[in-house]
């Protein structure tokens, strides 16, 4: 995965490389890594020095510009053709943008080169199915009629294509988790007062009150994207106080209450509020579908099924089918990216789950173990159009800010001053290695705490 990783930066700086070599402009140098920390090679290719570092977490490619110091091209003239400087305006973006391109171009030919070699590509969608049955979780899922080998489409209307979708559902739904609909207690407190008329607010010890009847909750209905995993889970619920849980659970199944100490009116409404949410599972059984209502997990959320999930692959029969399949798994997974970073910046992913090269290397390391090399180059894949993405983010440092100020330019029909790109490139670089140094932080502590 290492391997691979280090393949996509060296990609993304040849296409620099290669872009401004075919404008005529010198390349002083070409890295691999940062510049930070003890240099593992360093070597020579005509006029371009080219070095190694230890820090292998980026690259770059530095013109005349930015190097005068170097003793093989301080004499360069000002006016040379070779400098970077002294292009044109769209030779230069061509140049900038060229890294992008080559990962976006890159990213295509793995997928193309998978497809070609395996003749399938991961459709995304798995073909959930209830294998078996676990008697000792006390859910009513035995007695609701479903049964080994229906496959599940859809959990209260909600599609599902992996396991995932419905274990996530499933626990969400389980007997008092707590959460209760202000509605529903306004509801409760209405049937206490009705079935105990001249009922006060303070309940006092040995006073009897009569309950009324448990009743289900709402059906538990999800945002897609929280389904698809790119968006944090958040519930418009009230919490329960630690008090009102445990009164919850002391009222289950009675029809009256004796207070054994004093009691608020509202806290006993409350408690009545929280029971369970129904599930409504709708299978494939036998070419026909057919609806189950009213599923109750257990008290720690269990249903009681064993799932077998089946990945469904899309075949690859043509060269057509190559180029056209590859180019759709590409699109498909860029909006998802695109959808998970606008997520991120919008503050709905918090920035303690963004996560970065050493939880990529341990995560794909894995998916090439369990899942094969075919998993491992999508992967790949997936990681170079990220790589392309992040870089064309307009932030002095990536390829995104040094388009920016070339539109600038192009807006003021001047160049910038040097000093001040400079300055601010310099600050935007630093903020850059520290968030870099955040995120590695978190791949680690995730990774010390089991997370990955």
């Amino acid at each position: 995965m290492l391997i691979l990783i280090s393949l996509l930066v060296l990609v993304h700086e040849l296409g620099h490389y290669l872009a401004a070599r075919a404008f005529g402009i010198q390349v002083s140098h070409f890295g691999i890594g940062l510049p930070i920390g003890p240099i593992l090679y360093e070597t020579k290719c005509k006029d371009t020095k080219i070095t190694v570092h230890a820090f292998l977490l980026g690259g770059y490619v530095s013109f005349p510009d930015d190097d005068d110091e170097n003793d093989d091209i301080k004499d360069l003239p000002l006016d040379s053709p070779k400098r970077f400087k002294n292009k044109k305006p769209w030779q230069k973006a061509i140049v900038v943008s060229a890294g992008v391109f080559a990962n976006v171009v890159f990213a295509l030919f793995l997928v193309m080169l998978c497809a070609a070699y395996y003749h399938k590509l991961p459709s995304s969608k798995y073909e959930v199915m209830i294998n078996d049955f676990t008697p000792e979780v006390e859910s009513n899922v035995i007695q609701s009629g479903l049964k080994k080998g229906d496959i599940i489409l859809s959990v209260n209307d909600l599609k599902i294509i992996n396991s995932y979708q419905f274990i996530f559902l499933v626990q969400k739904s389980k007997f008092f988790d707590g959460l209760i609909s202000l509605k529903t207690a306004q509801e409760k407190l209405s049937e206490l007062k009705r079935l105990n008329p001249g009922i006060s607010d303070e309940i006092k010890p040995a006073e009897k009150i009569l309950l009324p009847k448990m009743t289900q909750e709402d059906y538990l209905i999800v945002p897609k994207n929280v389904l698809l995993g790119i968006e944090k889970y958040k519930t418009d619920e009230t919490e329960l106080t630690k008090e009102q849980k445990a009164l919850s659970k002391l009222l289950e199944g009675k029809s009256f209450f004796i207070a054994d100490k004093n009691y608020n009116l509202n806290d006993i409404a409350y408690a009545l509020s929280d029971s369970y949410k129904p599930l409504k599972i709708t299978v494939l059984r036998d070419n026909k579908i057919l609806t189950f209502d009213n599923l109750k997990t257990s008290k720690d959320g269990l249903l009681g099924v064993k799932l077998e999930a089946n990945e469904i692959f899309v075949p690859i029969n043509t060269p057509l089918d190559v180029l056209t399949h590859s180019w759709d798994y590409l699109v498909v997974n860029t909006k998802l990216m695109l959808l998970g970073l606008w997520q991120l910046i919008s503050g709905k992913i918090p920035l303690s789950d963004m996560h970065g090269i050493v939880a990529i290397t341990k995560v794909g390391g894995d998916i090439i173990e369990n899942s094969g090399m075919l998993k491992g180059l999508l992967l790949s894949a997936i990681i170079s159009i990220d790589l392309a993405i992040i870089n064309l983010l307009p932030i002095p440092a990536l390829d995104g800010g040094h388009l920016m100020f070339l539109a600038l330019e192009k807006i003021c029909g001047r160049e910038l001053d040097e000093k001040i790109v400079e300055g601010i490139s310099r600050v935007f670089f630093m903020l850059l290695i520290l968030l870099m140094i955040y995120v590695v932080f978190n791949d680690i502590f995730a990774l010390v705490t089991k997370q990955l």
